[in-house]
């Protein structure tokens, strides 16, 4: 089996174990995600993880598990994962695994059930099956970016079931099936027209009749709907004007398309569940999507003034039909800039989940050549320490000075961020994305302009909002692109296969050191704040529990954290 079909069950192939059964694949990147929430939420707490060469061990259910690991926090699995039986290793089914997690979660003290896991584990496997499959033949996005955000097939690598999905015919939309779709044009009669910001941009999708405002609908959405748009059809309130002209292209999180004949993004409302949560527009978050927007264009001119390369993508208006909540939620659609109206001359956007991808940029099927996406994974190869470096000066030094400077948490994680690459294949841009993920601290904003509910939302008290700006840098992001720096420049200069593990490891404690430098060089620019010093200092980083909310069935929002080891402890100061 080459290289890159064993990158494949750690969840970021870059030609998606093209040259493999796509059953096989889907059952090891399973196996693997599955395993990593066990290393990390389950077994790691509870001491049961022992280092033996290149392989962690660790005890499930009183059964012995191992699997070759190098990446460090990444967890990247350089080979199958076993279980050792009557003496002798053998290979581990997702079927096995799930079993085991089964007892070990429903015994002891906090005993639970939960008879919907192992079937959603086993969903998730057969979603990334049939994707595998619809790849084969489908027609990728000439778009450098587009092709970026759809390459996700293997999802979350530290999710139970990352590529879970609800509903009938889900393909047709699916971003990593390459899909694209004309949206559906409604009209909305003036009178219960629902809108905040400035949505006007909607405007040019089509044209409304006289009394009316054009809404644009997600045609999946409409089908879940149903019978529920009856009634203000037959009366004239909502009028259907048919598919839109031209096809919208869906982005990494499913729900959210991008509308090319225009150059926007649009939000719209799922209700279906795709991974842990069913993706809706809450009426108040439509209502704090253009407020936030209001109050962060100065925070992100002043980011920007500090740090050239920072954008984001403004949401800065939306739009629904004031027919009862559900029908206000079910149809709003909330409008974003899209990454090419922001980024700089020659710069292309890339999302951040699709850098982490080994070799991704060498064969990123973006058509063309002269954009810096193809030549990535060289310019990683050739200068790993000046591209890292680049990146954590791109990505995690504003994240810092928007939280310590403006009391703003943004949430940087993989499928919120973009990077804008360089002809040469360098990062020189971050572009944050997502309001609905961002934050204003406690005590630090006036919100009182925002209803109850609004206001509630956009807030998070300094200690929460910390947590998750540590998560989403240090835990999610970082350590992914750093793993991915150290194995491709590993790639290039071991001299046989066998080493690149150990060379890539030898390089990752490098790359951590440089990281904890630059990062040292701001705390020390800005008082060295307490939070920022313990970080520095080594101290345990949050990493957010998805087998323990899965299991619990837990809403996202309340999952909660587990302590893991920082890359930055033992790096000399």
């Amino acid at each position: 089996m080459n290289r890159a079909t064993l990158d494949s069950p750690a969840g970021r192939a870059a030609d998606d174990g093209a040259s493999a059964d796509p059953g096989e694949v889907a059952e090891r990147a399973s196996v693997a995600a599955l395993l990593r929430c066990c290393l990390r939420e389950v077994a790691g707490p509870r001491g049961q993880v022992w280092a033996a060469g290149p392989y962690l061990t660790l005890r499930l259910a009183g059964h012995l598990l191992r699997v070759p690991t190098s990446g460090g926090p990444a967890l990247r699995f350089d080979g199958p994962a076993e279980r050792l039986d009557q003496g002798a290793w053998h290979p581990l089914s997702l079927d096995r695994l799930v079993r085991l997690v089964e007892t070990e979660l429903g015994a002891g003290a906090a005993a639970s059930v939960n008879d919907e896991f192992a079937g959603q584990v086993a969903g998730s496997r057969d979603v990334i099956a049939a994707l595998l499959r619809a790849r084969r033949t489908a027609v990728p996005p000439g778009d450098a970016w587009l092709a970026s955000e759809q390459a996700l097939v293997f999802g979350h690598p530290f999710h139970p079931s990352p590529k879970a999905r609800e509903g009938a015919g889900w393909e047709r939309y699916a971003p990593e099936a390459h899909a694209a779709f004309p949206l559906r044009l409604l009209g909305v009669r003036e009178d219960v027209v629902a809108s905040g910001g400035e949505p006007g941009v909607l405007d040019a999708l089509g044209e409304a009749p006289d009394g009316y405002v054009l809404l644009p609908a997600h045609p999946w959405q409409l089908r879940l709907l149903g019978a529920r748009t009856a009634d203000a059809l037959a009366d004239g309130r909502l009028v259907d004007l048919g598919d839109a002209p031209g096809r919208a292209v869906p982005t990494s999180s499913v729900r959210t398309v991008y509308e090319p004949r225009i150059g926007i993004c649009l939000k719209f409302s799922l209700d279906v569940r795709i991974t842990n949560c069913v993706r809706k527009n809450a009426w108040y978050e439509l209502t704090a999507a253009a407020e936030l927007t209001r109050r962060l264009e100065p925070v992100f001119g002043d980011l920007a003034s500090r740090f050239p390369g920072t954008r984001w993508l403004a949401e800065p208006g939306y739009r629904s039909a004031a027919l009862g909540t559900r029908l206000l939620e079910g149809l709003g659609v909330i409008v974003r800039r899209g990454p090419w109206e922001v980024t700089g001359p020659g710069v292309t956007p890339v999302l951040a989940g699709a850098l982490a991808i080994p070799g991704y940029g060498a064969r990123a099927t973006s058509p063309k050549r002269d954009d810096g996406v193809g030549r990535v994974a060289e310019a990683m190869a050739r200068d790993p320490a000046g591209w890292w470096g680049d990146y954590v000066e791109q990505v995690a030094v504003p994240v810092l000075d928007a939280y310590f400077r403006h009391g703003v948490v943004l949430e940087p994680h993989l499928q919120n961020v973009l990077v804008g690459i360089s002809p040469e294949g360098m990062p020189v841009e971050a572009i944050f994305r997502d309001l609905e993920g961002t934050k204003l601290v406690t005590g630090r904003h006036d919100v009182s302009g925002l209803p109850d509910p609004a206001a509630r939302a956009a807030c998070y008290d300094a200690t929460r909002g910390w947590n998750r700006v540590v998560y989403c840098v240090m835990v999610n992001h970082l350590p992914e692109i750093a793993a991915t720096v150290a194995v491709t420049a590993a790639r290039a200069a071991a001299p046989a296969r066998t080493e690149v593990p150990m060379v890539a490891d030898e390089l990752l404690r490098e790359l951590w050191a440089q990281a904890r430098s630059r990062l040292a060089r701001y705390s020390a620019e800005h008082g060295r704040p307490l939070p920022l010093s313990d970080l520095l200092a080594g101290a345990p980083l949050p990493a957010k529990a998805n087998l323990t909310a899965r299991w619990a069935r837990s809403a996202d929002r309340d999952a909660g954290y587990v302590p893991i080891a920082n890359p930055f402890a033992g790096v000399p100061a």
